[in-house]
């Protein structure tokens, strides 16, 4: 069950990240040759006005065939009106930039879902009061429940450490106390600490510690954009970040995924139930969003460098030389996909939990 619920989880998010280039392309009267979600020798097909839709044998990806282009034949051409390549730069850019833009208007769009059906989150309750800390200065204790800092309510612990970590001037504290509400003030204590990927850094503390416990946070019609908006960017964040620290070599490459490990995630995600798959869908949806924008030949963000080059230009790249950056594409694809399924089998192998 946990193995048919990720694939279509993994094939309703390519299906909206084809769907967007798929609207763009046809509002600026490019001809769809082919839909299909996944890759390889296709196992179903319907032909409707033009386009032939399709469901390949390998589920691991998608693809819209545009008239005029193709990735695998990168030096395909048409000059009829209704191709790809004749249209003016700027609409080609718009179509390639669709298909993120979807994903992140999915992961969006699951944000809202999950914020009106309420999340499971670390309250903002305090459990302790470190000794002569700012929170205990000001009269913080033990079960105080934080509602609001300045002008920002606060419903989850998140919420609230997000926001004290970067203050380092006084801040209003409104919190509940068996059932009344009071008011103090302090200012953080700057100190040092550690973010998600072990570096130092620093940022303000106010002396509390959580009691742990865990609530179902609701968010009211006018709550609900901002939740959305803000958890999508912050997961946008979070990932960009990953991919720097990757890239500058302080997280091994060894935390790198891998197909298996996207699999065995949604399934711990299923196992916890719904709210948590929609999070995770959306997650990877922004992921997926993301990472197609990179400026790697074969990528969406790739052809969109070529694209600007000759929008600047005003002249092409070479068919010679888009052929063979394009290979060069597929090949560090290639290979970014071996090094994921091996660290995933390497995981397994060694029983080295998914983080």
């Amino acid at each position: 069950m946990w193995l048919i619920v990720s694939i279509l989880v993994l094939s309703f998010l390519i299906f909206f990240h084809e769907s967007g280039h798929f609207l763009v392309a046809r509002l600026f009267g490019v001809k769809v040759e082919v839909f299909s979600i996944g890759f390889g020798k296709k196992i179903w097909t319907k032909t409707y006005k033009g386009t032939q839709y399709a469901i390949s044998a390998i589920p691991l990806g998608g693809y819209v065939k545009m008239k005029g282009q193709d990735d695998l034949n990168p030096n395909e051409i048409n000059s009829d009106d209704d191709s790809y390549n004749t249209k003016a730069p700027w609409k080609r850019i718009c179509i390639l930039f669709a298909g993120s833009g979807a994903n992140i208007l999915l992961a969006f769009l699951l944000y809202i879902i999950i914020g009106i059906s309420g999340i499971n989150s670390l309250l903002p309750i305090i459990g302790d009061v470190v000794k002569d800390s700012p929170a205990q200065n000001a009269g913080l204790i033990a079960n105080d429940k934080i509602v609001k800092i300045d002008d920002k309510n606060i419903k989850t612990w998140r919420d609230m450490s997000d926001y004290i970590s970067k203050k380092n001037t006084s801040i209003n504290i409104e919190y509940q106390r068996n059932g009344q509400l009071y008011q103090t003030t302090l200012t953080p204590k700057i100190q040092d600490s550690k973010n998600i990927f072990g570096e130092d850094i620093k940022q303000g503390f106010i002396g509390i510690k959580a009691k742990g416990e865990v609530g179902k946070v609701n968010y009211t019609l006018s709550e609900i954009i901002p939740f959305a908006f803000n958890e999508t960017l912050f997961a946008g964040k979070l990932i960009l970040l990953g991919i720097q620290k990757l890239i500058t070599g302080i997280l091994p490459t060894s935390q790198l995924g891998g197909p298996i490990a996207i699999v065995q995630i949604i399934s711990q995600a299923q196992e916890a139930g719904i709210i948590a798959l929609l999070g995770l869908s959306a997650l990877i949806s922004i992921n997926l969003g993301i990472l197609n924008l990179f400026p790697i030949p074969a990528l969406d963000g790739g052809h969109i460098v070529f694209t600007a080059y000759e929008w600047i230009s005003k002249k092409p790249l070479s068919e010679t030389t888009i052929y063979r950056l394009t290979i060069f594409g597929w090949i560090l694809l290639f290979a970014l996909m071996i090094l994921g399924l091996y660290n995933d089998i390497s995981r397994i192998a060694t029983n080295i939990p998914l983080k």
